[in-house]
C-alpha cells in the first residue's frame, strides 16, 4: 500500500496524478484550464461571492489568470488533485468550483466550494462536493478531508454537515491584510 501523508494523503503513482472530470446528474467537474480565467474572474472578484473566504479580491481577467497558474494549476502538478470547474450541464456555463485543496500550512486536505449567486440554494455545492468527497476517498484514497468555514457562514456549515463532516475545532488563521480571519473546522 502507498505510504500515507499528513492529512491522509497518499503518495500516488505517476500514473495516478492527473485530474479526473467527475459526472453528477446536473453538474460536469473538470480540471481548471487557463482558458477559464473569463469566467473564474467573478468567482474571485466579486465581494458578494467571497465575503467568506478571507481572500483578497481580484482586480481583473489577468489576476485571475494568475491564480489560476498559482493555485489549481500549481495544485494539480504537485498534489494531482485540486479544485474542479463546475460546469452547469444544462448551460454549458462554468458556474463555480468545488473540489479538494490540499492545505500544507495545515496538514489537511480541505473540500470547498464557491458559486455565482443565481446559482445559490439550487443545491449544487452539496451536489458537487459529495462526488469530490467520493473521488477523494475511493480513487485518491484520502482517509480524512475537512471543510474550513467562516462562523456566520451558516449556509456552508450546513452543507459540510449534510456532506457527514463534524466540527471538530475552531481556528484563527490570517486574513488578506494579516488580520486574524476565524473559521470552524468541520472533518
Amino acid at each position: 500500500m502507498p505510504a500515507r501523508r499528513p492529512g491522509g494523503v497518499r503518495r500516488l503513482a505517476r500514473s495516478d496524478r492527473s485530474m479526473q472530470s467527475l459526472d453528477t446528474p446536473r453538474l460536469l467537474l473538470r480540471p481548471l484550464r487557463l482558458d477559464d480565467a473569463d469566467a473564474y474572474f467573478p468567482l474571485v472578484s466579486d465581494a458578494a461571492i467571497n465575503r467568506y473566504t478571507g481572500q483578497a479580491l481580484v482586480a481583473d481577467v489577468e489576476g485571475a489568470r494568475a491564480l489560476l497558474q498559482q493555485h489549481p494549476l500549481r495544485d494539480y502538478a504537485q498534489h494531482g488533485f485540486g479544485r474542479h470547474a463546475v460546469i452547469e450541464k444544462s448551460s454549458g456555463e462554468l458556474i463555480g468550483f468545488c473540489g479538494l485543496k490540499r492545505l500544507p500550512e495545515l496538514g489537511e486536505v480541505d473540500i470547498g466550494y464557491r458559486f455565482l449567486p443565481r446559482c445559490w440554494g439550487r443545491g449544487y455545492a452539496t451536489e458537487s462536493a459529495r462526488e469530490a468527497l467520493r473521488w477523494g476517498r475511493e480513487v485518491l484514497g484520502l482517509t480524512r478531508i475537512v471543510g474550513l468555514v467562516v462562523r456566520e457562514n451558516a449556509a456552508s456549515a450546513r452543507i459540510l454537515t449534510r456532506l457527514g463532516l463534524r466540527l471538530e475545532s475552531q481556528l484563527s488563521l490570517p486574513g488578506p491584510h494579516g488580520s486574524p480571519f476565524d473559521v470552524d473546522l468541520y472533518a
